[in-house]
């Protein structure tokens, strides 16, 4: 016996001991379809099932057409599982045939009878398969992706509740500029995540339409005449909408869009992670994260406590568009079918990948500590200085708005030639002095009096998010 019958009894075996077993293939099949998490959607396993359920979804829509029997197209659906072609044995065939789909096939067909065992993949071809395989598995990992950013969303509404009130400094390049709320701050958080799940279910919507079904070069040769409603009969089997009519493949359009929305996401939390992370200096302490007891930031400087989550994230920033870039230099592909920078795999990477990093933010973002009492004492350290615009608001209806923002100019800069703080350089000017009593600067000068309508905005912001929320996917 050569070493390939050898190979290929081994595999009727292992066909047949799962074949046993169905209670506990149905059981470990109904574990696969659940996909508890990204990585899980392109196990080898699951992959495996997608295109089982494909080609039965392909058999049933042709047999819905007249194209093969009834009688096949029942068969290849009844034994549409894994468990009929296991991935052991699939690889076992695969080391001799060299191609998966052939591979998979070959095993499947020992376990169908002989009219099935024709009409199996019948006028298909690979890439078609493993396309609507990709773009089941990312329809799936795009419902995953929002249900972490909707879990994102929440923690970040409940942030911005409790500290709608923090007053801290507002900075604009790096300086202060005038107040803010730490809450205020949380809901721009919470606006450019709502808008990346709006831009998620604008790719959803693509991927519901990029089931495809048109051959080897995109022309529906060997399909059959019928073979337009076939694919529109396939998609619907799978639960998608109608097919593009377009052969996409070369373009791969819609991939790159949803790697690039994956992109954009990881920007923004690079962003979210960047910031927390400076706010955690010491010099100003306004955040922290906390860590275990136990963990060490430093081998040499026992003092320090290291952010690591927020650092993540702005790595996350950095790593996951790298990624994108490839599926984006995928669109120029070459004429209608080749495969050459191999984007399955990015893809998948990309999309664990980004799993992990919302993983990182939802930790980070519901242990966020935030410091009150320094942000009041940062926003002091600017001597009163960030109230200016108030105090020429104040002046303007006697002086004119022109004249009171030179004189406010004025004062300042005098101020800082002579190291006082601002309520003093107003005091001493007679000018303003007659204008402004000391309890006028008392309220001017509190800046949680000028924080503008920062709580608004959060209402605003939470309820625009929560409006939004009832349009999303659930699982």
């Amino acid at each position: 016996m050569t070493a390939a019958q050898v190979i290929r009894t081994v595999v009727l075996v292992l066909v047949s001991a799962f074949a046993a077993h169905s209670a506990t293939a149905e059981e470990a099949l109904s574990t696969l379809r659940q996909s508890a998490t990204v990585a899980d959607i392109f196990e080898a396993d699951h992959t495996n099932q997608f295109v089982i359920d494909i080609e039965a979804a392909l058999a049933r829509a042709q047999a819905a057409h007249g194209v093969i029997p009834q009688s096949a197209a029942d068969e290849i659906t009844r034994k549409a599982n894994i468990r009929f072609a296991p991935t052991v044995a699939v690889k076992a065939e695969r080391k001799i045939v060299q191609h998966r789909m052939v591979a998979l096939l070959n095993v499947w067909r020992r376990a169908l009878d002989e009219e099935a065992g024709q009409f199996l993949h019948y006028g298909a071809t690979t890439v078609d398969i493993y396309d609507t395989v990709l773009t089941l598995q990312l329809r799936r990992s795009v419902v995953l992706i929002i249900g972490h950013m909707r879990d994102l969303e929440s923690i970040m509404i409940k942030l911005a509740d409790t500290h709608r009130d923090a007053v801290m400094a507002g900075r604009t390049l790096g300086q202060h500029a005038m107040p803010i709320t730490f809450g205020k701050k949380v809901a721009t958080w919470i606006g450019e995540n709502r808008r990346n799940i709006e831009r998620l279910k604008v790719v959803l919507v693509e991927l519901d339409h990029s089931a495809i079904l048109k051959g080897a070069v995109g022309t529906y040769a060997g399909l059959g005449e019928r073979a337009i409603e076939v694919e529109r009969t396939f998609a619907k089997e799978l639960g998608l909408k109608e097919p593009y009519p377009d052969d996409w493949h070369g373009s791969r359009d819609v991939y790159a869009a949803y790697a690039q929305a994956l992109a954009l996401i990881s920007r923004s939390y690079g962003r979210i992670g960047q910031e927390l992370f400076l706010l955690q200096m010491t010099d100003l302490g306004e955040t922290s994260e906390p860590r275990d007891e136990a963990s060490v930031s430093s081998s040499s400087m026992a003092q320090k406590v290291n952010p690591s989550k927020s650092e993540a994230l702005i790595q996350g920033g950095r790593t996951i568009p790298r990624l994108a870039e490839v599926a984006l230099d995928d669109v120029v592909n070459f004429f209608e079918r080749d495969n050459t920078s191999g984007p399955n795999a990015t893809l998948e990477e990309i999309s664990i990948k980004s799993e992990q990093n919302l993983k990182v933010a939802k930790e980070l973002l519901a242990s966020i500590e935030v410091n009150r009492d320094a942000m009041r004492r940062n926003i002091d350290r600017s001597e009163g200085f960030m109230l200016a615009q108030r105090v020429v608001f104040a002046l303007s209806a006697k002086l004119g708005k022109e004249t009171a923002e030179e004189k406010v100019r004025a004062v300042i800069h005098k101020a800082l030639d002579d190291g006082s703080d601002f309520r003093t350089a107003l005091t001493a000017d007679a000018e303003i002095s007659g204008i402004l009593k000391p309890t006028d600067l008392d309220t001017l000068l509190k800046p949680e009096g000028y924080t503008g309508l920062a709580n608004e905005e959060v209402d605003a912001v939470i309820a625009h998010a929560k409006r939004l929320a009832g349009t999303d996917p659930v699982e």
